[in-house]
């Protein structure tokens, strides 16, 4: 959707992404008693660089180089009828997820069924000791029992409403809006 097709509203800036990113990874050590044993995992496609940038805060406030893996959920989603163009891209984790407390990072949580693929994913894998979910916008209207564990923000939405993350990685510049879509 283009900014022809939507009028909406800023939510978070740069500025307040970095803040939101940065008590995360505090609230991730906090309640993991530090970095050790931790993969973070992030959802293709902004969850990639929400799991690096995590990575990146939690090597500069404690030493400690966590490994980021990028997983691509498309063949555990549940609407592959409806997607008959889907790319399907490598998943790729650095270590083994067995025994380790992976860190599900995705951008948005609404409904919860890409996050349902993703723990899937995930267990395809390994066994892992546990998965625990960060979510940079946490929008609510959930379908299945899954909440996050570390959320940037919560922001109450319309299901009429898009949320729209962009990051310098993925769309060169970092900003969350909510848009109105346009009904025909």
């Amino acid at each position: 959707m283009d900014e022809a097709s939507a009028t909406g509203r800023e939510i978070m800036d740069a500025d307040e992404m970095r803040r939101a990113l940065t008590r995360m990874h505090h609230e991730i050590l906090e309640r993991n008693h530090g970095a050790e044993g931790l993969l973070l995992a992030g959802i293709r496609t902004r969850g990639v660089p929400i799991a690096q940038r995590l990575a990146e805060h939690i090597m500069a406030s404690e030493g400690v180089a966590v490994p980021v893996g990028h997983l691509d959920i498309n063949l555990y989603r549940d609407d592959l009828s409806e997607r008959p163009r889907m790319r399907v891209r490598p998943t790729t984790m650095p270590v083994d997820v067995t025994g380790r407390t992976v860190v599900l990072c995705d951008d948005v949580l609404y409904t919860g069924r890409t996050v349902r693929a993703g723990m899937e994913a995930i267990s395809d894998l390994g066994r892992p000791l546990r998965i625990q979910l960060a979510a940079l916008v946490d929008r609510g209207h959930r379908e299945l029992p899954i909440r996050a564990d570390f959320v940037g923000k919560n922001i109450p939405t319309r299901q009429s409403e898009l949320v729209r993350v962009r990051l310098a990685e993925t769309d060169g510049i970092d900003d969350v809006y909510i848009l109105d879509r346009w009904v025909d």
